[in-house]
C-alpha cells in the first residue's frame, strides 16, 4: 500500500490551517452551543424543587401491580417544552424516583417527586390504593451529610442495567402469576418479598435503599424491536418455523414494545456502621434482582460498582463510594451531574420491580396502618 508523501501530507494540512476562517467559526459555534446547553440544564436541574412522599401501606391490599401501571401510565409524560423552554431556558422533561429503604431493618416505600407534580402524583396513587397513607417527609438519604459519617460509616453502591437490549423484557408480575385476582394470597409468588425479607433482616446501624428512576421515553423502541425480531428469525427464505423458544421470545418482544417505555435507571447502596457492616448483604441484594431473570429473555446485571480490585484501592473506592451516595442523593441519572446510560422498561416491568406488594410481605419489620387516617385531598386532580 503506497505510504502519503510527507511533503504532501503537510501541503494538505497547510492548506486546511489556510482556510481557518472558513471552518473555525462553525467550530467555535459548535463548541460555544454544547457549553450553552450543559450551562442551561445544569441551572434548570439545580432548581428544581423536589419533594420526597412516603406512602404507608394498609393492613391489606387486594390489588395487584396492574394497579401500579394504571398509575405509571398517568405519569407519562413526555412534554420537553418548546425551541424557546429548552435551549434558553434549559426545560427538561420531568422525572422521578421510585424508592424503598430499610433504615435499620423498618422498611419504607417513597416516590421522589418535583413538587410542582405533587397532586398528580397522590391523585393517581389514591386512585388506585384509597386506603394507603402519603405524606411527605424529610430525604432520608441526607444521612451522608452528618459529621463523623465517613470515620464511623462504611457503604457499597450498586448500578445495574439489563443483560441483552431492552426490547426484551425481564420476569414480570403477568409471568409470576400475580395479575390473576382470584389467586389467594398466600398462594401468591411476589418477587418483591423476597428483598423486603432481605431488608427487613437488617439490624440498628444499617440501611439499604433501592431507587428506579424514570423519565417517560420518547424512544422509537419498535423499530429496535423489529430489528431484534428479524434477527431472531433468520435468513427470511429458510421456510423451517421458528423454534418454540423462539416463537416465544417474538412474542414477548412484540408484547413489551406494545405498551408505554420509561427511560430507567437502578441503583442501589447499602450503608453500615463499620463495625455493623455485613458484606453477605451485597450479594443477597444482587441475588434478589436476579429473581428477574430468564434465560431467552432479559435480566438484571451490575453496570457499576464502588468495588476496587488494584492500583490505589482504598482511595479509588472513597471516591466511588462518595460519587455513588452522592448520585443517589441527587436522584441523578439522566442529566448533570451524574448522566448515566440507561435502558427502557415498559410500564409492566416497571410496577414489577415497584409496588405495593399485598399480604404475602409478611416481614415484621414491614410497618402498615391498621387503618386510613384520613381521606385523599377532594381538590386532587384526577
Amino acid at each position: 500500500m503506497p505510504l502519503i508523501h510527507q511533503g504532501t501530507f503537510y501541503d494538505v494540512l497547510g492548506a486546511i490551517l489556510a482556510l481557518y476562517f472558513l471552518w473555525l467559526p462553525i467550530v467555535l459555534v459548535y463548541i460555544f452551543w454544547i457549553l450553552w446547553v450543559y450551562y442551561v440544564r445544569s441551572s434548570f436541574v439545580s432548581k428544581i424543587d423536589w419533594v420526597l412522599l412516603e406512602i404507608k401501606l394498609p393492613r391489606e391490599i387486594h390489588k395487584t401491580p396492574k394497579a401500579m401501571e394504571v398509575v405509571f401510565n398517568a405519569l407519562h409524560n413526555t412534554s420537553d417544552g418548546g425551541f424557546f423552554m429548552k435551549y434558553w431556558n434549559g426545560f427538561v422533561r420531568s422525572w422521578f424516583s421510585l424508592e424503598i429503604a430499610s433504615i435499620n431493618g423498618d422498611i419504607h416505600f417513597f416516590v421522589y417527586a418535583q413538587r410542582f407534580f405533587r397532586n398528580l402524583v397522590e391523585s393517581q396513587i389514591y386512585s388506585q390504593y384509597p386506603d394507603v397513607e402519603i405524606i411527605e417527609v424529610d430525604d432520608y438519604a441526607k444521612l451522608p451529610l452528618v459529621p463523623g459519617f465517613k470515620d464511623e460509616w462504611d457503604s457499597f453502591g450498586m448500578e445495574f442495567g439489563l443483560i441483552k437490549e431492552d426490547v426484551y423484557p425481564i420476569k414480570t408480575y403477568v409471568d409470576y402469576g400475580l395479575h390473576e385476582t382470584m389467586t389467594k394470597e398466600e398462594q401468591k409468588i411476589d418477587p418483591i418479598t423476597s428483598f423486603l425479607e432481605v431488608m427487613g433482616s437488617l439490624k440498628e446501624g444499617e440501611q439499604i435503599w433501592f431507587q428506579v428512576l424514570a423519565l417517560a421515553s420518547r424512544k422509537n423502541w419498535k423499530s429496535d424491536a423489529e430489528k431484534a425480531i428479524s434477527k431472531l428469525s433468520g435468513n427470511p427464505e429458510d421456510e423451517q418455523k421458528p423454534s418454540p423458544g423462539t416463537g416465544e421470545a417474538i412474542k414477548a418482544i412484540e408484547k413489551n414494545v406494545s405498551k408505554l417505555g420509561f427511560e430507567v435507571g437502578v441503583r442501589a447502596v447499602y450503608l453500615a456502621k463499620k463495625d455493623k457492616f455485613n458484606q453477605v448483604n451485597i450479594p443477597a441484594i444482587m441475588g434478589v434482582m436476579k429473581q428477574y431473570n430468564t434465560q431467552n429473555l432479559n435480566g438484571f446485571k451490575p453496570t457499576s460498582t464502588t468495588s476496587v480490585d488494584f492500583f490505589f484501592k482504598n482511595r479509588r473506592e472513597r471516591v466511588l463510594k462518595s460519587t455513588m451516595i452522592d448520585a443517589y442523593r441527587k436522584r441523578s441519572c439522566f442529566h448533570v451531574p451524574y448522566e448515566k446510560k440507561t435502558f427502557v422498561f415498559n410500564t409492566e416491568e416497571l410496577a414489577t420491580v415497584y409496588h405495593f406488594p399485598g399480604r404475602v410481605a409478611e416481614t415484621p419489620t414491614f410497618g402498615r396502618v391498621e387503618a386510613k387516617k384520613g381521606e385523599a385531598p377532594s381538590n386532587l386532580p384526577v
